[in-house]
């Protein structure tokens, strides 16, 4: 910038600095104090913010502006644009000057990627992020990336890594004082145990985290904890100590959660009850009707939506209402395009048994055919147990006698039996 202004070094430093100090920065020798910078700024007549990154002001507001759309299409579950978005401001050789701004751009860009379904990008992102000098991301920031480095690893189906991230920072003999953000990734630990089926681990490690949460008191803590030690009890059997704790987790967010928690967490609720006490099931569809519209009247992640449509047509199976399911069942149907895998395949699985229910068996078979495609590719834990399960008992249901056996057998082999 002192070329482009045509001055020598002994004219920019005159008179407050020498032309020795001036040239000692500009070779790199010296880093001047925020005074200093702010004189250079107004000697070559440009901004603090260009003379320190490389980024004019207007540059600045540009990539600002853009990080915010690229976070508010994330808040609404437009995840295909927020990718896009994310991926241009990286592009964006400005953003080579400014790492707090960079390093959020790649975390968003990871999280993006990650509801995309492309989990080896989200990786592959996370893990620069983690390997970065420690003095460029804060501990919190640390935390946040092992615990979404965990969530791929777990929806990848590798449980031991998903474990191991965790563990490298909650493992020692001496764990950390608890935060909401350790307790949020001793969670995904937990959700890890629960998959692999290491169900005595995962009850120590579940009454560890409810401790701990209880003792920090924070509504965060205790949602996250209470929701996960509901499906660790829904898992072992336990359906009223599962009640119990969504009740207190959905009692916390219903008076300090934010709103999209909170529906997702009666969504989950509903959806575990409904199996749980499917005598209820009455009850329970009402809960969703009541989250379905407060889900429509709010900009949300489409995920969340879909969950509560599913949610919707199971009940109305178990109430004997094929035709009212079939009605959730399609509006799912047509949310599918870029949703998880596994997601899909539940969905497949609903509208199978749904056809099934109305006798039309060769809507059901299709159905069925398209979530056995999704399933087989996916990882073995309990999930994919429990689709083949499901998908083995509609096959049977609808006389496909050779293909429900197939099914069965690969639920056993995903059980380790």
């Amino acid at each position: 910038m002192r070329r482009q202004r045509g001055l020598s070094q002994a004219q920019l430093a005159h008179p407050e600095l020498s032309d020795s100090y001036v040239s000692l920065i500009e070779s790199g020798k010296r880093t001047p104090t925020p005074a200093v910078l702010e004189l250079l700024a107004q000697k070559l007549d440009c901004s603090l913010t260009y003379l320190i990154n490389g980024v004019t002001t207007e540059q600045m507001r540009e990539i600002e502006l853009g990080l915010g759309y690229a976070r508010l299409a994330m808040e609404n579950g437009e995840v295909v644009e927020a990718r896009t978005r994310y991926a241009e401001l990286l592009a964006d050789e400005g953003l080579a000057g400014l790492p707090q701004l960079r390093q959020e751009t790649e975390y968003g860009l990871a999280l993006a990627s990650r509801a995309c379904g492309d989990l080896d990008a989200a990786i592959s992102l996370l893990i620069g992020l983690r390997e970065r000098d420690g003095s460029e991301i804060s501990p919190e920031r640390h935390i946040d990336i092992v615990t979404q480095l965990s969530i791929c690893y777990r929806e990848q189906g590798r449980l031991a890594q998903a474990v191991q991230v965790v563990e490298e920072i909650l493992g020692g003999a001496v764990r950390p004082a608890w935060t909401d953000g350790l307790i949020r990734l001793g969670v995904q630990a937990l959700a890890a145990y629960i998959e692999r089926g290491d169900l005595l681990r995962a009850r120590h490690f579940s009454a560890e985290l409810v401790a701990a949460a209880e003792t920090l008191g924070t509504p965060t803590a205790l949602t996250l904890a209470y929701w996960e030690a509901a499906i660790l009890a829904f898992e072992t059997g336990c359906g009223e100590e599962a009640a119990a704790y969504f009740g207190r987790a959905v009692a916390i967010q219903s008076e300090h959660g934010e709103a999209q928690r909170y529906a997702r967490l009666r969504v989950a609720h509903a959806v575990i009850m409904i199996e749980t006490r499917p005598e209820e099931a009455a009850s329970w569809r009402d809960l969703l009707m009541k989250v379905e519209k407060d889900l429509g009247e709010s900009p949300v992640n489409p995920m969340d939506k879909m969950r509560c449509a599913v949610g919707l047509a199971r009940a109305e199976l178990l109430l004997g209402s094929p035709q009212k399911a079939e009605l959730h069942i399609r509006s799912v149907l047509d949310m599918l395009d870029g949703m998880p895998e596994d997601l899909q395949a539940d969905a497949h699985l609903v509208a199978g048994q749904t056809f099934a229910e109305l006798g039309r068996a060769e809507e059901g078979t299709r159905e069925l055919a398209a979530a056995a495609a999704l399933l087989e590719p996916l990882p073995v834990t309990r999930y994919t147990s429990h689709s083949w399960l499901t998908a083995a008992r509609i096959l049977e249901r609808i006389d496909e006698t050779d293909r429900s056996v197939e099914a069965y057998q690969r639920a056993l082999a995903c059980a380790g039996l």
